[in-house]
């Protein structure tokens, strides 16, 4: 099974970025834990991270010719934005699971709005780097064993 991690705007400067909200670990070190993970349960996975909304939403829907049978989604910002970003994983018509470091449901109100959770098949947030571990481990879950 193929798993694509897709990182929104912003998560390039993890480790940099309100260490208080999103914590030290970086991009980088997620992904290394998560090739980790899936090495061990036998998946394949590959990330992708952009600042672009149209970039991101070419790499979903390149993501099915490509083999890939599911998403692990951290939408950033445009979590509480980007109708667009909706609308290509709802038209790939591929699983995905929406990850967030923080706990976007104790912020600001306009963090408050979300435009995935409905579509997702699960929603992961305020476990901080093992929020994608858990997400990996779900998509596996739910899906690996029909891929």
């Amino acid at each position: 099974m193929k798993i694509l991690v897709i990182n929104g705007p912003n998560l390039n400067m993890l480790g940099n970025r309100e260490p208080a909200i999103y914590g030290a670990t970086t991009l980088e070190e997620i992904e290394s834990s998560l090739r980790r993970k899936a090495l061990s349960i036998g998946v394949e996975v590959d990330f992708y991270q952009s600042n672009i909304e149209g970039e991101l939403i070419e790499r979903i829907q390149k993501a099915p010719a490509q083999g890939f049978r599911a998403f692990v989604i951290n939408p950033g910002g445009y979590t509480h934005t980007s109708v667009a970003l909706r609308d290509a994983l709802i038209a790939v018509e591929l699983p995905f699971i929406e990850v967030h470091l923080s706990k976007v449901s104790a912020r600001e109100p306009f963090r408050q709005i979300n435009l995935f959770s409905d579509i997702a098949a699960g929603s992961i947030s305020g476990f901080g780097p093992l929020g994608y571990i858990l997400a990996l481990e779900a998509v596996w879950g739910l899906y690996g064993k029909k891929a």
